[in-house]
């Protein structure tokens, strides 16, 4: 389409003439076509008549042969019999034996059905005759002569039924065919009148662009540079008038725009500059708050560890030792990635510790694929998870609290799941705090901040995959389990 655009003004007049001459010139021929598949139709409206014909001369032919062959009982006479009921038999397996409403399928219905029990009749008869049963092929040879009267009526009565519903279907055809030859001829007058219209459209196009020209050229002469630009349609000779002013009035535009965006990008980037040095100074206060009692914390625990081991308090070292650690790893826990193995460890030692509070009451098991240990995964995740089950799960069964832990591969995940026995959730509280609009006060950590509303975001963006999180309870009472999902590669 470009390139007829393109091309002179003299060549695509010429263009356009012939295509509309070719238009008319193909309307013609589909014109054509459809008379010719309508008198086709026509022709074919008496075609259901004509078969029934076929089918009552085959039909007689089967009588008369078989009666030839009961007076005769020659060979040719059986020959001649064994054609008639082949051929009758094909033209009766082509009618139409679906079940319909419509009195013409019923009927066509019937004289099939008809026509095979009467040549079951015409059969026995022979057989009878064959067997000098005289006796058997008498009344064989009555029930099949009955039988064709009675189906020549039906196939006649059938016939008349047809013919007068074809007669009718023809001269609805006809009328059809004579409005037909009137739409062609307004088809035709259409298709020509619509062809003056591109014809006369196509040389309004040609004259637009040089009318919006003259009119956007006015527009500058006046001062306005925001004036609409005359939209660029071909590369013909208005083609080239219309680029080139464009191209004047566009980067006369563009000077002006720099500066303006000079002027402003400069006073943004002052606002920019001001904006985040004060940003930089809350975030640099808010760091230092934020360490200060952790790492105090922690420095405070290593040196009573340490006056422990020296007065020999050795459950008291291993205790102060534990809590060390735990710290340790919420100190260093600036990073955003940890392995299964650090972040187990830190559940191991969040036991130690509560069971230190409780006496022993919290029991805990483990079941650990040691070759998944080495897996990446987001840091203080599984803490929070146990933390919330001991607090809400089994904090009130005393020694009967039990918290299991275990690390396992299925198919290309890995696979970590922290069951308790207590009192379990509701299915519509796993349903909030899934979806996140869990806000209920005891189930979040006052220890760390850290909720689960966090635990999930943060499972999900690392892995990507909303199904990494996923919590199970059967009901009151019964345990939960939540199973975390993680991604595994070979190269782990």
């Amino acid at each position: 389409m470009n390139r007829f655009l393109d091309k002179p003004l003299q060549y695509k007049i010429i263009s356009v003439c012939v295509l509309a001459n070719i238009i008319i010139f193909v309307v013609n021929i589909f014109l054509l076509l459809g008379i010719n598949s309508m008198s086709t139709e026509m022709e074919l409206v008496y075609q259901d008549n004509k078969n029934l014909n076929q089918l009552s001369v085959s039909l007689s032919n089967v009588q008369d042969s078989m009666t030839e062959y009961l007076s005769s009982k020659s060979s040719d006479s059986l020959t001649k019999y064994y054609d008639n009921a082949q051929r009758f038999s094909a033209l009766t397996d082509s009618l139409d034996d679906k079940i319909t409403d419509l009195s013409f399928g019923r009927m066509e219905r019937n004289i099939k059905y008809m026509s095979q029990n009467y040549l079951d009749q015409v059969s026995q008869t022979i057989e009878a005759k064959r067997g000098r049963n005289v006796e058997k092929y008498r009344v064989y040879y009555e029930n099949a002569t009955t039988m064709y009267e009675y189906i020549n009526a039906y196939i006649t009565s059938l016939n008349l039924e047809l013919f007068v519903n074809n007669s009718k279907h023809y001269s609805e055809l006809n009328t059809a065919f004579r409005h037909y030859e009137f739409v062609s001829f307004i088809v035709i007058t259409l298709v020509m009148a619509g062809n003056i219209l591109i014809i006369t459209s196509f040389v309004s196009a040609i004259i637009m662009p040089l009318r919006r020209l003259a009119d956007s050229a006015n527009e500058v002469a006046e001062g306005n540079f925001d004036t609409e630009l005359p939209e660029l349609t071909n590369n013909d000779e208005i083609g080239t008038v219309l680029n080139a002013f464009n191209k004047m009035l566009i980067s006369i535009k563009q000077y002006i725009e720099k500066i303006r965006e000079s002027m402003e990008k400069e006073r943004y980037m002052q606002e920019k500059e001001l904006m985040m040095e004060s940003h930089l100074k809350d975030a640099q206060l808010k760091y230092l708050q934020a360490q200060i009692n952790p790492h105090f914390l922690f420095n405070t625990l290593n040196a009573g560890a340490q006056l422990a081991m020296m007065e020999g308090a050795d459950k008291t070292y291993e205790y102060v030792q534990t809590v060390a650690d735990f710290y340790r790893y919420n100190v260093n826990g600036k990073k955003e990635e940890a392995t299964i193995r650090e972040e187990v460890t830190l559940v191991d030692n969040y036991i130690r510790i509560l069971n230190v509070r409780f006496a022993g009451d919290i029991g805990y098991d483990k079941q650990v694929d040691e070759r998944l240990l080495d897996v990446p995964m987001p840091n203080m995740i599984l803490q929070p998870i146990v933390e919330n089950a001991v607090n809400h799960g089994i904090r009130e069964m005393g020694d009967k609290g039990r918290i299991t832990l275990k690390v396992y591969r299925e198919d290309n995940n890995v696979c970590i799941s922290i069951i308790d026995n207590g009192k379990g959730v509701s299915r519509e509280d796993i349903d909030k705090i899934m979806s996140g609009h869990w806000q209920h006060k005891e189930h979040q950590y006052d220890n760390n901040g850290i909720g689960m509303d966090n635990v999930i975001s943060r499972l999900r963006l690392y892995t990507e995959n909303i199904n990494s999180f996923n919590i199970f309870s059967e009901g009151e009472n019964k345990g939960c389990e939540v199973t975390i999902r993680l991604p595994y590669n070979d190269a782990h």
